[in-house]
């Protein structure tokens, strides 16, 4: 299909929730098709690693009415996926680790001509809202743990 502006999200999407979808509509809104890449329990190193298993997370993802394709990360080279999907659009989380300016520089260095941007963060509608999986695992060992 021609003309059809792929945009790529990516994450862990532990425990799915506002932010999440906050997120993903943002990264919709800057093309056609929604391609989602969720990493895998091996591949997360810079924070802890995720609670639910990874087919579980991808289905989750794949589930959200504003996402066209959701598949698992590749595990041993991130930027396979990327060369498959070929998005004109990679779309970081607001509080996401990654270095725009180094993802650019290893993008140009495979060959991969694609803009890099930066999604808002979302305020709490509510108060007691919760935006971050974190959050969301104090909240639950507060009230429920032992």
């Amino acid at each position: 299909m021609t003309g059809v502006t792929r945009v790529v999200a990516q994450g862990t999407f532990d425990l799915l929730h506002p932010g999440h979808l906050h997120y993903l509509r943002e990264a919709k809104a800057m093309g056609d098709e929604l391609h989602v890449i969720v990493a895998r329990r091996g591949n997360v190193t810079h924070k802890s690693p995720p609670v639910l298993p990874d087919r579980q997370r991808r289905d989750m993802v794949s589930a959200l009415r504003v996402v066209d394709e959701a598949r698992l990360g590749h595990p041993d080279d991130i930027f396979v996926p990327i060369h498959e999907i070929q998005p004109a659009v990679i779309v970081l989380g607001h509080d996401q680790h990654h270095d725009e300016d180094a993802l650019r520089a290893a993008l140009d260095a495979r060959d991969l001509d694609c803009e890099v941007a930066r999604a808002s963060a979302r305020d709490p509608a509510y108060d007691g809202e919760l935006l971050s999986t974190g959050d969301i695992v104090d909240r639950v060992l507060d009230e429920r743990g032992d």
